[in-house]
C-alpha cells in the first residue's frame, strides 16, 4: 500500500528553539501508529505541522502527495490535548456544532459512541469532569470520515478503570484506508494498538519501525523500549 502520509527533511523552530529537526517518515494507510516520547519531545508539534495549523521552518509533509492546504485540512480530524469544547453548550450542542461544521461528520455514529463512554448527552459541557471530558472530545474527533485521525495524549484525565473502553473505542476506528497516529508517553496499556511506532526524542526521530518487529528484535514489550530509550 503506498504511503497516505509522507514527511521529507522537516524541521521547526520557534525563534532560537528547536522543536523538530530533520524528520524523514512515512505512513501507510490501514495501520495504527504510536508517535511517542515525554512531554516537549515533539510530538504535539509534529501533529500540529501535519495538520496545517503550524507551518514547518524547511522540509514538507504531503498528504495523498498533495503538499499541506484547505484541501488536506478537510481529511484529517485531529484531537489536540487542549480542551477545544465549548463550555457554555450541551453536550448534544457540541454534537450539532460539529454536524454544522463538517460534512463528513457522522451524527448517528457520535451519539452512539457518547453513550457507550458513558457520556451524559444532556449535561452541560462545563459540569463534565476531566475523563468524561476527554471522552467527548474522542468521540466527536472519530464521527468524522477522515483519512487521518490524530490523537494526541487520548488517554489524558481518563481514570484506568474507563481505559479500556476508550481504547476499544480507538480501535473500532480503525480501516484499512485509513491513518491512525496516537501521542502518548502512557505506553503500557495502550502498545497493544500499535502496528508501527515512532519514538522521538530531543525534537529527532530516535528509532521508527514495525511494533511487532521491534519486540522480537529487542527481546522487550514497547513499554520496556520506551524506558530504554528515555531512561
Amino acid at each position: 500500500m503506498s504511503n497516505l502520509l509522507e514527511i521529507k527533511n522537516l524541521s521547526k523552530k520557534y525563534f532560537n528553539k528547536v522543536a523538530l529537526e530533520n524528520i524523514n517518515l512515512n505512513f501507510e494507510g490501514g495501520k495504527i501508529y504510536g508517535l511517542l516520547g515525554p512531554n516537549g519531545s515533539g510530538k504535539t508539534t509534529l501533529m500540529k505541522v501535519i495538520a496545517g495549523l503550524h507551518k514547518q521552518s524547511t522540509g514538507e509533509v504531503l498528504i495523498n502527495n498533495q503538499p499541506v492546504s484547505y484541501k488536506t485540512k478537510a481529511i484529517i480530524s485531529y484531537m489536540p490535548t487542549e480542551n477545544f469544547l465549548i463550555d457554555t453548550f450541551k453536550v448534544s450542542g457540541i454534537v450539532d456544532y460539529y454536524k454544522d461544521m463538517y460534512k463528513d461528520f457522522n451524527k448517528d455514529k457520535c451519539l452512539d459512541l457518547i453513550k457507550k463512554l458513558g457520556v451524559d448527552v444532556n449535561a452541560k459541557v462545563s459540569a463534565l469532569s476531566s475523563g468524561l471530558a476527554a471522552k467527548l472530545k474522542l468521540a466527536v474527533t472519530l464521527s468524522r470520515d477522515a483519512a487521518i485521525y490524530m490523537l494526541d495524549e487520548p488517554l489524558n484525565g481518563i481514570d484506568i478503570i474507563a481505559r479500556e473502553a476508550t481504547i476499544e473505542t480507538i480501535v473500532n476506528a480503525y480501516d484499512e484506508n485509513k491513518i491512525i497516529i496516537i501521542s502518548s508517553h502512557i505506553v503500557d496499556e495502550i502498545e497493544k494498538l500499535f502496528d508501527s511506532v515512532v519514538f522521538i526524542k530531543d525534537s529527532k526521530v530516535a528509532l521508527a519501525s514495525n511494533a511487532e518487529d521491534l519486540r522480537v528484535e529487542r527481546q522487550m514489550s514497547i513499554e520496556n523500549l520506551y524506558k530504554e530509550i528515555y531512561k
